[in-house]
């Protein structure tokens, strides 16, 4: 049975409360993303009020608030949109931003579980990391967390824990890991990734993180192969992972660093080069496989 409390995160969904979200609050420019749509305007706009809750405004017209504790979220979007294109902010970027405001650090990372721990993949945009983890997924290793992986240490090293039982995936990795023809539902009306649900293989409780792989640019010789990464290299290859690591906030980036440093110097940190070929994907995650087994015995 779940255990009954006061929520950790009240959202409302198509309208902001007046109590919780006065009107007419002052703000001031806090960020403005230097990514440029087609139209050259910038993907994200972030405003800090005075109490110190922010406003992100999207280019798309959808905009979220959240509060200075991380514990209230309210959203409204255009009229063009649905709850559903609204609520890939929410548990994407915004949800990272309520982790982050709670001094809760996490990656842009997906990962599953393997004989009772967790790895995890990670990478720079488009470098596979959903299709990878779908991947794995398939291969029986039930799914923990996809685009945001929260952090947190404890006594024996790093534990993760559980997003959302589903992948996004572009339409065009369908087929390497599915065969040809194979489709998935949009992930909202007016967006084309892909919705894999994992509710069937879904692990829901926190888990031991104990490896990280950090997917480098496809390669035709030589690839798949695996390459150990330690100490400096390590925190250096997962500090541009770091979820909504754009955000300005020196305590919180001081807090991710300090986590990166645990991290590098208890969990295996590997640099993931995968062929060129999406055919030959199922040979990484078999080099992944051995190399989880193989260290722990």
């Amino acid at each position: 049975m779940a255990e009954e409390g006061p929520a950790e995160l009240r959202v409302w969904m198509g309208r902001v409360p007046a109590d919780v979200f006065p009107p007419g609050a002052a703000e001031e420019p806090w960020y403005v993303s230097p990514r440029l749509t087609p139209v050259e305007e910038p993907t994200v706009v972030v405003h800090r009020r005075g109490d110190g809750a922010f406003r992100l405004r999207y280019a798309d017209g959808c905009e979220y608030h959240v509060d200075a504790a991380g514990t209230a979220v309210a959203c409204t979007w255009p009229a063009h949109f649905t709850v559903e294109d609204a609520a890939t902010y929410l548990l994407g970027p915004v949800l990272g931003l309520v982790l982050r405001l709670r001094g809760l650090p996490s990656l842009h990372a997906g990962a599953v579980a393997v004989d009772g721990r967790a790895l995890a993949v990670t990478g720079p945009a488009g470098a596979g990391k959903s299709t990878t983890t779908a991947a794995l997924a398939a291969r029986g290793h039930p799914l923990v967390a996809d685009d945001v992986l929260a952090l947190r240490s404890d006594a024996g090293g790093i534990e993760v824990q559980p997003a959302y039982p589903h992948l996004r995936l572009w339409p065009d990795v369908l087929p390497a890991l599915f065969g040809p023809g194979a489709e998935l539902p949009p992930l909202t009306p007016n967006w084309d990734k892909r919705c894999l649900r994992m509710d069937h293989a879904f692990h829901a409780a926190p888990l031991p993180l104990d490896a990280v792989y950090v997917l480098a640019a496809r390669q035709a010789a030589d690839a798949p192969r695996l390459e150990p990464m330690g100490g400096a290299e390590a925190v250096l290859a997962l500090v541009p992972n770091v979820y909504v690591g754009w955000f300005p906030d020196r305590a919180a980036q001081a807090r991710e660093l300090e986590m990166l440093g645990r991290l590098a110097r208890t969990v295996p940190v590997m640099r993931a080069v995968p062929h060129a070929d999406p055919a030959r994907l199922g040979e990484l995650c078999a080099m992944i496989e051995a190399d989880v087994r193989g260290r722990r015995g």
